[in-house]
């Protein structure tokens, strides 16, 4: 498995933006399958954003799109999300997951708060 390491959440002003990071180590990074994922306060976590082993495909959830973009640089072993326009709605700890296979998500990091003020 993958071990992944979230970085970059803080609390940030509404229409702010911010960049989380998540660093992978342990295996071909390449392989996988990336997404974000994010669980607010007294809710179920929720899909955000995936993107391809080559980055060459890219998927979001409604609530983001045009708002946030998932990108990844193989050399870094390193995926992102940019997120900007952030609303209240958007804070919850942020995760992010590795998928051999799409959709199977079996390795998670340890996840990084965002806290967006009104």
């Amino acid at each position: 498995q993958v071990q992944l390491v979230e970085s970059g959440g803080r609390l940030v002003q509404a229409g702010g933006s911010l960049r989380l990071s998540c660093a992978a180590s342990g295996s071909t990074f390449s392989t996988y399958v990336m997404g974000w994922f994010r669980q607010a306060p007294g809710k179920e976590r929720e899909f955000v954003a995936a993107i391809s082993r080559s980055a060459s495909s890219t998927s979001y959830a409604d609530f983001v799109k045009g708002r946030f973009t998932i990108s990844r640089d193989n050399a870094k072993n390193t995926v992102y999300l940019q997120m900007n326009n952030l609303k209240p709605e958007d804070t919850a700890v942020y995760y992010c997951a590795a998928a051999l296979l799409p959709g199977n998500y079996d390795s998670w990091g340890q996840g990084t708060q965002v806290t967006v003020s009104s």
